[in-house]
């Protein structure tokens, strides 16, 4: 049967799979409504910087109607995930050109799931700042409200699937990427334990900052995409700790009585806007009603130590990418191609040494352990997912010209994420507050090393006593 945008936008992936398997849909009709929604609401949206309509279309017809995921359209992210044949910019004037030799072996799994890929969304360059706004595909806008950023790194994925163009899109968190862009957009988005998704073949997920996973509308989904994706590739440096039952059983096991730390303050004293404390008052409120206890706490660390890591090892690990690149291409990378954010900091790489390095891996460590002997004492930390509700267009973008400025947007934006990429500790945004303007602000859970089980029966938990998946942007001004 052919689907209406109001069908279609009424389902979840695990929806669209059944209807799949049980003959009535077909995944090219799921693609062709994915692709007329895209053409709707991109024009003013910018979520899709490279749409690949034929690939998407011969993999729905290839689709294995039998896959747990059959016939489902999906997106991947412009950055680290490559498909063979497709370009894959990193957000980067100077990676414009780049096209992927090969399939990076979790897209090998996304099509054994039954997965239709059909185009990449946007980032910032490299990534590197938290809303998807570049010199090379322009800015990303927030569905919610258009003059306002959908978040970053994986903004293009958190428009795409609020917008209701797929149901759920592949993102990539290394300091709050995907964490971040489900905040701002009402979506659930979990950045699960370093390594429990594979990073290769291509390289090690940046020393295990990065990890990939999606942002979606209702936790199973996201749920079942972890459940078929996880698990290491060959070579792969380390693994996290197998799952006990699973993620998606996981969703379907009240969680037992959870002891739950309340983090208001931010770790680096970064000012939390008033509605950020509200969202996560009320949440901790709504866990107490579900019979969990929650206690106030105040977890630190040494956050100079912290700013080493992601001011000192991060950008030199984009150095050496963009060393690689011009190895590669024969082609030298001129510094006014970088986003002005991006070029201080690479210029600052080039005049660090070796050494400091090691003392960046040091500082890891150490930051590391600290903050786990804390929030190990807990089943979860509850803390806002940001600092500040999604800011304005531009305020955000890499080559603001006032820097000092966007120095203050990314701290608050990053004030409560980064540290979970540096434990490797699992933690999600759980879409449970609006604004008065209708802007959404997400709570963030964190859970102990390899233990997104418990996020995930928590998060079911409050999907059902707070449901948020009929709750979506009016977009029919765009469309």
């Amino acid at each position: 049967m052919a689907l209406s945008f109001s069908e279609y936008r009424g389902l979840d992936a695990v929806a669209m799979a059944d209807l799949v398997r049980s003959g009535q849909v077909t995944p090219a009709e799921l693609l062709e409504t994915a692709i007329a929604r895209a053409d709707a609401v991109n024009p003013v949206l910018n979520a899709i910087c490279h749409p690949m309509y034929d690939a998407g279309r011969a993999d729905a017809a290839a689709a294995p109607l039998s896959a747990p995921l059959a016939g489902v359209p999906f997106l991947l992210k412009d950055i680290t995930t490559h498909r063979q044949g497709w370009p894959m910019s990193s957000g980067s004037l100077v990676m414009r050109d780049q096209v992927s030799s090969f399939d990076n072996e979790v897209v090998k799994r996304y099509l054994a799931a039954g997965l239709v890929l059909f185009g990449r969304t946007t980032t910032p360059e490299f990534g590197y700042a938290a809303s998807a706004e570049s010199r090379l595909f322009g800015a990303t806008r927030n569905p919610w409200d258009p003059s306002r950023t959908a978040g970053g790194s994986s903004g293009g994925a958190a428009a795409a699937v609020a917008a209701g163009i797929v149901p759920a899109a592949q993102g990539g968190d290394a300091g709050g990427s995907i964490r971040i862009p489900a905040s701002f957009s009402g979506l659930f988005g979990i950045k699960p334990t370093r390594a429990r998704v594979p990073a290769g073949p291509a390289h090690g997920a940046f020393l295990g900052f990065s990890t990939t996973h999606v942002l979606s509308r209702s936790v199973r989904d996201s749920a079942l995409l972890l459940d078929v994706t996880h698990g290491p590739d060959i070579g792969a440096p380390y693994a996290a700790p197998p799952p006990r039952q699973g993620f998606l059983a996981a969703t379907q096991t009240r969680p037992k009585r959870l002891r739950i730390a309340l983090q208001r303050r931010a770790f680096d004293d970064t000012p939390v806007e008033a509605d950020c404390i509200r969202a996560i008052e009320e949440t901790a409120r709504l866990c107490e009603e579900l019979g969990h206890e929650v206690i106030e706490a105040d977890l630190r660390f040494d956050h100079g130590r912290l700013r080493e890591i992601y001011f000192i090892v991060w950008p030199m690990l984009v150095m050496h990418s963009l060393d690689q690149h011009a190895r590669a291409t024969g082609r030298p990378v001129r510094m006014e191609e970088l986003e002005t954010y991006v070029a201080r900091l690479v210029d600052d790489a080039r005049r660090a040494g070796a050494g400091d390095f090691i003392a960046g891996l040091e500082s890891m460590t150490e930051v590391s352990r600290s903050f786990r002997a804390q929030s190990d004492m807990f089943d979860l930390v509850l803390s806002p997912t940001t600092a500040q509700v999604a800011p304005r267009i531009g305020m955000l973008d890499p080559s603001n010209p006032d820097q000092a400025q966007l120095d203050a947007a990314l701290a608050a934006s990053v004030a409560f994420t980064q540290i979970h990429n540096v434990t490797g500790q699992p933690a999600a945004s759980i879409p449970l507050y609006w604004t008065e303007q209708g802007i959404p602000i997400g709570s963030q859970f964190a859970a102990r090393f390899g233990d997104e089980e418990t996020i995930f029966a928590l998060a079911a938990q409050l999907e059902e006593a707070r449901p948020w998946f009929e709750r979506t942007p009016d977009l029919s001004v765009l469309a």
